[in-house]
């Protein structure tokens, strides 16, 4: 049975929650504007796409890489404050670039610290309120509330600024998350008993629950991971300003905290009703990138945008949830790391590289349609899934 470190106090877990306010929010910033900036300094949607590629390939190899060293150090904040400073640095250095060459390596070594980012928050989330009353979700909500409102903020102060300058805002802003991290709990969490020595990899496929998961969420979160990177340049495309894209990333946010807080009431753990949820949640997605293949303008785009919450919001709940239900405690840090995998990994890279020639030689709405089938394709294999769980149980 899993303790409760030394230090774990009621301060340290208010401080995590503001620090998820500001990291969240900071990478809101890059997340929603990142594109238009790319696309300001002359690159085509093609190598916008392979650049966004290039952060998921990264994760393939970030998020197992820091997920083991937090398992072995017991010190998820110490891992954090590495991957914040190297994110700050090399995202300073992509800015003040114009080759596109040197943007993509660079960019590479920013998605190395950058990707393994949330994965390394959820793990401290747990393992901070370990046998305690709290929930993952009141943690969670506060990246989404940060999310949503330094995103909306961040549109005007852009537009005045200008894209060339978003390095300026987004320094200022990590800098900050940064000075949060002072007051973390360690994130560690020890054994009373001695659990035998297997292979890392071993453990993490002993579950072949988790496994057939994380395949099948590749397919739900690569159209997911097609909206991230164009949402922005399909609603500018469209003839939206850059406070609109703001007020979509807020919407599409902001009601993730009400959904966070209904899992926490009523989610039970059960692999079969998490399953079950990831059926319904996967049905959503269908109808989301539809809906999003018949827009008319980029209001209906920003309206669109609210069923992220119920959607994206929805299956990170679960799947952080169904994730610590399955594996050990002792792994946890790499257990969310290769669940972190399934929206930033191969899916990614498929995302990026053929979201790009779609949005390029297909247009927004077959890119969409296209994404629908892909969903549904998921939906299929989590039925299958759940009626397997459900007849083994």
């Amino acid at each position: 049975m899993a303790e409760l470190s030394v230090g774990e106090s009621a301060k340290s877990l208010s401080t995590l929650k503001r620090f998820n306010f500001f990291l969240y929010g900071t990478i809101a910033i890059l997340t929603s504007f990142f594109p238009l900036y790319f696309q300001e300094i002359g690159l085509s949607k093609i190598e916008i796409g392979m650049i966004m590629a290039g952060g998921p390939f990264i994760s393939i190899f970030a998020n197992p890489f820091w997920g083991y060293w937090s398992d072995r150090l017991q010190n998820v904040r110490k891992i954090l404050v590495i991957l914040l400073i190297g994110n700050l640095i090399a995202s300073i250095a992509v800015f003040q670039l114009r080759e596109y060459t040197l943007i993509f390596a660079v960019m590479l070594v920013f998605f190395f610290f950058n990707s393994p980012t949330f994965s390394q928050s959820n793990s401290l989330i747990l393992n901070a309120i370990e046998n305690t009353k709290h929930k993952f979700g009141a943690f969670r909500l506060w990246g989404s509330l940060g999310w949503a409102i330094i995103a909306v903020l961040a549109g005007p102060v852009i537009s005045r600024m200008g894209l060339l300058n978003l390095w300026v805002l987004y320094g200022i802003m990590m800098i900050v998350s940064l000075l949060f991290t002072i007051g973390l709990p360690r994130g560690n969490i020890v054994s009373k008993a001695k659990t035998a020595k297997q292979s890392y990899w071993k453990v993490m496929f002993s579950s072949k629950i988790f496994f057939s998961f994380v395949v099948l969420g590749v397919l739900i979160s690569v159209p997911n991971s097609i909206n991230q990177t164009f949402v922005s340049l399909y609603i500018s495309n469209l003839g939206g300003s850059k406070e609109l894209i703001g007020w979509s990333v807020f919407l599409s946010a902001i009601f993730e905290i009400p959904v966070f807080l209904l899992f926490d009431r009523f989610l039970k753990k059960s692999t079969k009703m998490m399953i079950g949820c990831l059926v319904v949640i996967s049905v959503l997605f269908t109808i989301r990138w539809l809906l999003m293949s018949v827009v008319g303008g980029p209001m209906h785009i920003v309206f669109i945008q609210v069923l992220h919450c119920i959607t994206f919001g929805g299956y990170y709940y679960v799947g952080t949830s169904l994730s610590a239900h399955l594996i050990p405690s002792e792994y946890r840090a790499t257990g969310q790391a290769i669940y972190a995998l399934t929206w930033g990994g191969i899916s990614g890279i498929v995302a990026g590289l053929m979201g790009g020639w779609m949005f390029d030689y297909l247009g927004p709405r077959v890119m969409y349609e296209i994404s629908a089938v892909i969903s549904l394709a998921g939906v299929v294999g989590f039925l299958v899934m759940w009626l397997r769980v459900r007849k083994t149980d």
